[in-house]
């Protein structure tokens, strides 16, 4: 199964990356996950089940240690993604 995480971290700061947002965003890119897209207002990623499950775990571990008080995250399954391989790879 495929699975795809969106998440914001608070507060925000426009003028420079706060801590915890620049924590997010280094567990996010350094979970070997898929098509990881960061950005000023959200951030997504997609990978993997246990991959990202695990990515979500130390980005809520993570990001509140370096001072997040809010972590707005979403979780969705990919359509198509492949269903108990464990490949990860999309049906065809």
């Amino acid at each position: 199964m495929r699975l795809r995480v969106e998440f914001t971290t608070e507060p925000f700061d426009l003028d420079e990356a706060p801590d915890h947002a620049v924590v997010a965003r280094e567990v996010v890119t350094g979970a070997e996950l898929d098509a990881v897209d960061v950005g000023p207002f959200g951030n997504t990623a997609e990978g993997e089940a246990e991959r990202v499950l695990t990515a979500v775990d130390a980005l809520l571990r993570q990001s509140l240690a370096a001072g997040a008080t809010r972590v707005s995250l979403q979780v969705n399954v990919v359509p198509g993604g492949a269903a108990g391989d464990g490949s990860g790879e999309a049906e065809r």
